[in-house]
């Protein structure tokens, strides 16, 4: 099972679409489009209280390790 992280290669502000677009195997802008729908559908407050909370508790992943090569 996948766990959510928060992006650190894909963010446009904290990295929670881009996590959740990893964690879902499914392309972060159409995961932000759904994001910006559901608030425009609910209310703004609701959404930026939960994107803030989500922010807050949601763990920054560690980026993907470069490889090096040794000499």
């Amino acid at each position: 099972m996948k766990k959510l992280f928060r992006s650190t290669s894909n963010r446009k502000i904290a990295g929670i679409c881009g996590g959740v677009g990893e964690m879902m195997d499914a392309d972060p802008t159409i995961v932000r489009l759904v994001f910006v729908v559901l608030a425009l559908a609910t209310g703004i407050i609701p959404f930026l209280i939960g994107y803030l909370l989500a922010w807050w508790i949601v763990p920054e992943g560690n980026q993907a390790p470069t490889s090096t090569t040794s000499p």
